[in-house]
């Protein structure tokens, strides 16, 4: 891809298929980062570097002040029964929550939503809403979201309308939620996001640093020494081959520890 001989898009769909992951199962959705920083301009400036989002860092890492906090978590980390080793994220960046809250206004992505928030929305205040805020709230604001993007970002206008008129709820300052509110560069137009947020994946500088943040998802630095070097440790649980859910014996546990990774999701095979 480097070459330019295949997109930015198909490499990372081909990345995820290898790791295993595909649109058949919600707990190992394909996986797409974040690509940009600015969700305030009125025109994007994709010769800036200032424009993008860090792809050699982790969502967590993407600022200082966050990051030192991972961090603290990590070297502080006692675990009196010797089961859970030391980690930097409590929560992942993709599972079956995310996916579905990202498509919430798309059937069947609702009804599994309301399935698995017990039958009702989530708090209007905490769905999926604006991409400003969903880019803030996983990149600096909020302690246990770290959570990227999933490849509908990339091609399907379609998942920021609230075409079928669900009552998605108010939130707290009294804001009816409906189509998902738009950064300024996107003119008000599902399809106009679509297109400059495809023309920033496959731009120079993210065909450049790319391969930085596949390292992370797919490559070495998802465990082992360069995972803690690169502030990248997740909870056991989410990586594979930690937990053989077939041979759990105890029903409860069972339902138990599928529950955590529908609810918390898994990182892709190492490829």
């Amino acid at each position: 891809f480097k070459r330019g001989e295949i997109s930015n898009f198909q490499y990372l769909m081909h990345l995820n298929t290898l790791a295993g992951r595909s649109y058949n199962d919600l707990m190992q959705y394909p996986v797409f980062p974040w690509i940009l920083a600015d969700y305030d301009s009125e025109e994007l400036d994709l010769t800036n570097p200032k424009t993008f989002r860090n792809l050699a860092k982790p969502m967590g890492a993407q600022t200082e002040d966050r990051l030192a906090q991972y961090k603290k978590r990590f070297k502080d980390w006692e675990d009196p029964n010797g089961e859970t080793p030391a980690y930097h994220y409590g929560t992942h960046y993709s599972s079956a929550m995310i996916v579905a809250s990202y498509l919430v206004r798309m059937e069947p992505f609702t009804q599994i939503f309301l399935r698995l928030q017990g039958g009702h929305f989530d708090l209007a205040d905490r769905m999926f809403h604006s991409v400003r805020e969903a880019w803030y709230s996983a990149s600096k604001h909020n302690m246990a979201d770290v959570k990227e993007l999933i490849p509908e970002f990339f091609y399907l206008p379609e998942f920021l309308l609230n075409s079928n008129n669900f009552d998605l709820g108010c939130k707290q300052n009294g804001t009816k939620l409906g189509d998902v509110i738009l950064p300024p560069w996107a003119k008000g137009d599902p399809r106009e996001f679509i297109r400059v947020h495809r023309e920033a994946l496959e731009c120079d500088f993210v065909s450049a640093h790319l391969h930085e943040w596949i390292d992370l998802i797919f490559g070495y630095k998802q465990q082992g020494p360069a995972a803690v070097e690169a502030v990248n440790v997740f909870h056991h649980l989410f990586y594979e081959g930690q937990v053989d859910i077939y041979n759990i014996n105890d029903p409860l546990k069972e339902t138990a520890t599928i529950g955590f990774i529908n609810n918390f999701g898994q990182i892709p095979k190492q490829v």
